[in-house]
């Protein structure tokens, strides 16, 4: 359901001049300043930079020019994406202080359409994580409970857009990164397919399965800006050579007579019961919308978490070596070499970083490539498989985001293997490369979120948007932390009072 807050609501006023970017610019900034010290969503706030970007569309708007389809829109971006001079740390020491000399496509994108870049958002170390407590920064909370995780690695980004710090975010999803956190924290969350949207200027964790989506607060939002920010790129060597398309428009789509699969394998063992409860009501308001509900199999499901932490964590040894401790970021001086590479690496890494680092250095090595990295490739062929043939038979799938709601900081930190299956419905979808996203689609008895994962075929984000519009239309969820969150969340007019004009490092705060 959209908000007056909404991207697209945002964008419209700035274009017809009853709002001014720097307004728009200066509530979020607000925002960010009364709330952020309770959240920890942000590491570094854009202050000077925001406002002067936003100067810039006002003069533009005055001087008669076009404004973007972003125009005003206070963006927040996962720490894991370049920001020319501005921190871009990957929520880890070993990046402490580093400012990319460029902007990622993404981000050259999004100050093309006019939007503004507010800040960066916390994460999970190198995105290594479900509930953004491995970052080296602090653990980001969930606005809705503030005992609770917003999920990960995306978890800044999905906390602010949940209390409102900025309309929208830019997060990055490996094995449900973007999609989990969306339905821990209420919001919507977008993978689209692998290769719509480029990887340039993403600080890589898994190359073959890295992709970045938007967080948004509505549905239409979330399209306005995956719009923007896809399209082929020749930067990036996995990026598709298909022209972005106007996702917003597949908003207003007819789903009648589409066809939904239903995977049992998705609501076995571990589901909590108003988790399957709830997603099996939004399933049913999409039958009442005119579609048909068919069960699909994916047999090979029970494979996913294995396969994908094999898989990860072979491209991540190998993608992290470049922090040696000689080209940029942290190093500790040593008088032989490879004594610095390993002082280095150990003072910069977290611990959840060094195992996956371990784990994939061993299955990549000699005598165990075969018996675990070929074998998982092999798997997760099998897995792309179960997809192609259930897309034979119905449209879109759909299933619960994340077994559970969001769970309390510390209560899985012990144990990597319970944090690891918190992402089981999320990882198939990401070793096919295919899209999925998730929309609110109820609140537990406790006001907790739970999301609705909608998974399409590769390239076809529209019918998966125009399934998710429909499930916001017709769904009774809350979009809003509750007043007693202890977050305040602006005047019911949407009005804050006047932000601080210098930007915030959160290496100080």
């Amino acid at each position: 359901m959209a908000t007056e807050e909404g991207v697209v609501e945002i964008a419209t006023r700035v274009q017809r001049g009853e709002l001014t970017a720097e307004a728009a610019a200066r509530r979020s900034l607000s925002r960010i300043a009364e709330s952020d010290g309770k959240l920890n969503a942000f590491l570094y706030v854009a202050g000077p930079e925001a406002l002067e970007q936003a100067r810039a569309i006002d003069d533009k708007r005055r001087r008669g020019e076009r404004l973007g389809p972003m125009a005003g829109v206070c963006v927040a971006i996962k720490d894991a994406i370049c920001t020319r001079g501005i921190a871009s740390t990957a929520g880890s020491r070993m990046l402490a202080g580093y400012s990319p000399p460029y902007d990622a496509t993404v981000i050259e994108r999004l100050r093309a359409a006019d939007a503004i870049v507010v800040g960066k958002t916390n994460m999970d170390e190198f995105a290594m994580g479900s509930s953004n407590e491995n970052s080296a920064y602090g653990a980001v909370r969930n606005p809705w409970d503030l005992e609770r995780t917003p999920g990960g690695s995306s978890g800044g980004s999905a906390a602010a857009v949940a209390a409102r710090l900025a309309p929208c975010a830019l997060g990055s999803d490996t094995g449900g990164s973007i999609r989990q956190p969306a339905s821990f924290t209420g919001t919507v969350g977008i993978k689209p397919t692998y290769g719509r949207v480029s990887r340039y200027g993403l600080i890589a964790f898994a190359s073959s399965l890295d992709q970045i989506g938007p967080l948004a607060n509505d549905v239409r939002g979330a399209a306005r800006v995956l719009s923007v920010i896809a399209g082929p790129d020749p930067r990036d060597s996995t990026s598709l050579a298909v022209p972005a398309a106007d996702f917003e428009t597949d908003c207003d789509r007819d789903v009648a007579g589409l066809r939904i699969g239903v995977p049992e394998e998705y609501f076995g063992e571990g589901i909590d019961s108003e988790v399957e409860r709830s997603v099996r009501a939004a399933i049913e308001a999409l039958r009442e919308a005119g579609c048909s509900i068919r069960p699909v199999r994916l047999a090979h499901t029970r494979f996913a978490v294995a396969t994908y932490y094999v898989v990860t964590s072979a491209e991540a040894s190998s993608n992290l070596a470049r922090f040696d401790g000689v080209r940029y970021g942290l190093r500790h001086a040593k008088n032989e070499l490879h004594a610095m590479y390993g002082a280095t690496r150990d003072a910069g890494f977290g611990a959840e970083v060094k195992r996956r680092i371990l784990l994939g250095t061993f299955v990549l090595s000699a005598g165990y490539y075969d018996a675990y990295y070929a074998k998982a490739q092999e798997v997760r062929a099998l897995i792309r498989r179960d997809f192609e043939e259930a897309f034979r038979e119905v449209d879109v799938i759909c299933s619960p985001t994340s077994p559970t709601p969001a769970f309390r900081l510390g209560e899985k930190t012990s144990e990597p293997l319970k944090m690891y299956l918190s992402d089981i419905y999320t990882l198939p979808a990401s070793l096919a490369g295919i899209p999925a996203m998730s929309v609110p689609c109820a609140s537990t008895r406790s006001g907790l979120p739970v999301g609705l994962q909608i998974v399409a075929r590769p390239l076809d984000e529209g019918t998966m948007l125009a399934v998710a519009a429909t499930c916001e239309r017709r769904l009774p969820s809350r979009h809003l932390p509750p007043a007693d969150s202890g977050l305040p969340l602006g005047q019911p007019d949407g009005r804050s009072p006047a932000p601080p004009e210098a930007g915030r490092d959160d290496e100080d705060a």
